[in-house]
């Protein structure tokens, strides 16, 4: 096994996909000393995030009222990916950006996650976006169509070139 970042992190998934979570496990285990705490609902999330540190937090949108978890995680400093499959729009990628997420994976790319992990824990917040929209650009241009990018030229052109430079930002209800 080469060495890695992941080695020696406790990490944090909350999905309520069991299966979806059993997956993460695998992926990881492989990494010598790595503590995977995982949950099933908000409230379990958020018991964890309030009782550990973690090296790194990956969230689902749908389900466990991810948003609210993100802001949490981020408020406390944690690097956190957001993981999604039913909430894979252009909004819920934005809104995951702006908050502070240092990553946006669709579910169906879990099996290439291992790369995007390191790369959260690895680069700065900026870096990790760019990297991400080099690798994953094309299938969220597949996924959004050609000009999903158009009405909001400048923002994206921002993330993608890895300029953007996240604000904290308070949702209203």
């Amino acid at each position: 096994m080469k060495e890695s970042i992941l080695n020696n992190k406790r990490i944090l998934a909350v999905d309520d996909e069991p299966d979806v979570l059993e997956t993460l496990r695998e992926q990881l285990e492989e990494f010598p000393g790595i503590v995977f705490d995982k949950a099933t609902d908000y409230d379990a999330g958020y018991h964890l995030l309030r009782s550990w540190t973690y090296d790194l937090v990956i969230l689902d949108i749908m389900g466990v009222r991810g948003f609210d978890l993100l802001s949490a995680s981020v408020s406390l400093g944690f690097p956190t990916v957001m993981l999604t499959a039913h909430a894979l729009t252009v909004d819920a990628l934005k809104k995951s950006i702006q908050m502070g997420a240092r990553a946006y994976l669709p579910k169906e790319k879990m099996a290439e996650i291992v790369p995007f992990l390191e790369d959260v824990l690895t680069l700065e917040n900026r870096a990790a976006w760019r990297r991400l929209f080099g690798g994953l650009g094309g299938f969220f241009t597949a996924k959004f169509g050609p000009e999903w990018q158009k009405e909001e030229k400048e923002f994206w052109d921002q993330v993608i070139s890895g300029k953007y430079d996240h604000r904290p930002v308070i949702l209203k209800k």
